[in-house]
């Protein structure tokens, strides 16, 4: 796919990529825990050539978030493939399975941007947390 970088001076770069509805990728939700990506190409090849697959995993503990993204080969087996899958049962939990859609923009920080600066949220403690107790 192809991506123009941004220009020094213009808008962020995650604003300017260009990002095209892709009819081949598949968001594949609602995972076990112990589900594999093998599990899953074997699985979605029931519907067609499996391009690829991206199990995604938590950065600290390493285990499994619980959704995948699968890349069919043509957009008529990904939606062959959805229309297998879509409420199936893998590994005893009913998959949820559609044509998956670009990342929103999100603000940096996990959305806490918006309470402010630390100094700013309140009344100023000269002490710790525990006040005036002791």
């Amino acid at each position: 796919m192809f991506q123009p970088r941004a220009k020094r001076g213009s808008l962020r770069a995650s604003q300017l990529l260009i990002t095209h509805m892709n009819d081949t990728r598949l968001f594949v939700g609602n995972l076990s825990y112990n589900t594999t990506e093998d599990d899953l190409k074997a699985c979605f090849a029931e519907a067609g050539v499996v391009s690829s697959v991206n199990l995604m995993m938590d950065k600290f503990t390493g285990k499994s978030r619980g959704f995948a993204f699968v890349e069919m080969a043509s957009p008529a087996e990904a939606a062959k493939a959805i229309e297998l899958f879509h409420g199936k049962s893998l590994h005893e939990r009913a998959l949820t399975v559609n044509i998956a859609r670009p990342r929103e923009d999100r603000p940096p920080g996990g959305g806490r941007e918006s309470r402010g600066p630390r100094e700013f949220r309140g009344e100023r403690r000269e002490q710790g947390g525990y006040g005036q107790r002791y």
